[in-house]
């Protein structure tokens, strides 16, 4: 028994619109412990529609369909389906009076190619659809399938869901198991050597456990099926335990938690506060931080020091040193560090220095070299060097460079 979802849209092929629908109704089946093994994105083509559904129904108990229920000539879905099951279309009185309602209401005239809207397959019952006009369809066209169709639009999509599809799949026995997922997060290790490490656990049955990867951060998905999220999580607590403490201090937190939020507890809960010059990152550190809810308790603000004048007149950094040493070394770094401290009086002072590229660079301070300082109570200070690579884009170096400074942060506020 499984479920599979088929959006229907050119729009979504051409790449104008993300598909979210997608994302939406997958975490949805596995809230409802829903086996989901197939996704498939088709254009506004019927035939192309047949395609997918001879394959589908083929595989698949559970269809469900975003898309294609609009009133315009390429909204096919509904007489595609009745088509491929050699099923008539009915009109529906009382659906037509509801469409023609929903204009009223709006001060519109309904016009006559909304009359298609009223249209189902004989047979199926409909899927009522409360704020738009494309009404869905939910349909047994043969024993063990089930047709379940939305709209492409996602508020309306996520009502009727919400509203009909959960309620009808429990009552057919559907969803009496749910799937809950914790990922942990690790920053500093890669997908391989974080893989091998922990490599005997991916051979679990119940709760599974699946490694993946993204813009230099690395997660471990732990999955587990039970009858409710309290047994789920009974189950992963052990296994998750473990992870971490392979991980060691590469693992950093879980689900929503990431690298600014996490430094932002350790902040607030030793009633420490921070501020950050940069260079490279044009204020993208900054800006990370104050993404973060409630950040202005522990981040008092940052310099931008794009150019040396800057570095020098207001952070303090000696002219002499970056005439030696390059405005991207670490004796600059550690200044600038040292003098976003000073001049905003925090506990913790936070520095970026780098070539982001594509330009730039040279053969001894290639592209994607980085320094980051760090200024702390005691006078202790500290400047790390990175060499992020020379293929990487601009805003990968830049992203990169963020990341790091706030795990070289947060390690640091981790030690005894």
């Amino acid at each position: 028994m499984s479920a599979e979802i088929i959006c229907v849209g050119t729009e979504l092929l051409l790449g104008e619109i993300l598909n979210s629908n997608a994302q939406f109704l997958a975490q949805e089946l596995a809230t409802l412990g829903i086996p989901h093994y197939y996704q498939t994105v088709v254009g506004d083509n019927p035939e192309r529609l047949k395609q997918v559904l001879k394959i589908a129904s083929d595989r698949s108990r559970i269809l469900i369909l975003t898309g294609g229920l609009g009133p315009t000539p390429d909204d096919l879905t509904t007489e595609t389906i009745a088509d491929f099951f050699d099923t008539s279309l009915v009109e529906r009185a009382d659906l037509l009076e509801e469409i023609a309602q929903k204009f009223a209401s709006r001060g519109r005239k309904m016009t006559p190619n909304n009359r298609k809207q009223a249209l189902i397959p004989q047979g199926a019952e409909v899927l009522p659809n409360p704020t738009g006009t494309a009404p869905g369809i939910i349909w047994q066209p043969r024993p063990n399938l089930a047709i379940l169709t939305f709209p492409g639009v996602p508020l309306e999509m996520k009502r009727m869901w919400e509203d009909t599809a959960i309620p009808f799949l429990k009552a057919q026995g559907w969803g009496q198991e749910i799937i809950y997922s914790q990922v942990l997060r690790f920053w500093g290790i890669g997908e391989s050597a974080l893989a091998e490490k922990v490599s005997s656990y991916f051979n679990l049955s119940n709760p599974t456990v699946a490694p993946y990867a993204g813009q230099g951060e690395v997660r471990l998905r732990v999955s587990a099926k039970a009858s409710s999220e309290a047994v789920a999580r009974e189950l992963i607590e052990p296994v998750a335990k473990q992870l971490q403490e392979i991980g060691g201090l590469y693992y950093f937190g879980s689900d929503t938690d990431t690298l600014a939020s996490v430094v932002g507890q350790l902040l607030r809960g030793s009633g420490e506060t921070l501020s950050v010059a940069e260079s490279c990152t044009g204020g993208g550190l900054g800006q990370t931080l104050t993404e973060i809810s409630g950040s202005s308790d522990y981040f008092l603000g940052g310099v931008i020091s794009y150019d040396n004048a800057v570095k020098t007149s207001v952070l303090g950094v000696n002219p002499q040193d970056i005439g030696s040493d390059g405005a991207v070394s670490e004796s600059v770094a550690k200044q600038m560090a040292t003098g976003v401290r000073s001049l905003l009086q925090t506990t913790w002072g936070l520095s970026i220095t780098g070539i982001a590229g594509p330009s730039g660079g040279t053969e001894t301070k290639p592209v994607g070299l980085v320094y980051i300082g760090l200024a702390g109570p005691g006078d202790e200070v500290e400047g790390v060097r990175y060499q992020l690579g020379e293929n990487r884009s601009r805003s990968s170096i830049r992203h990169a460079s963020t990341c790091n400074a706030l795990d070289l942060l947060r390690r640091r506020l981790l030690r005894p």
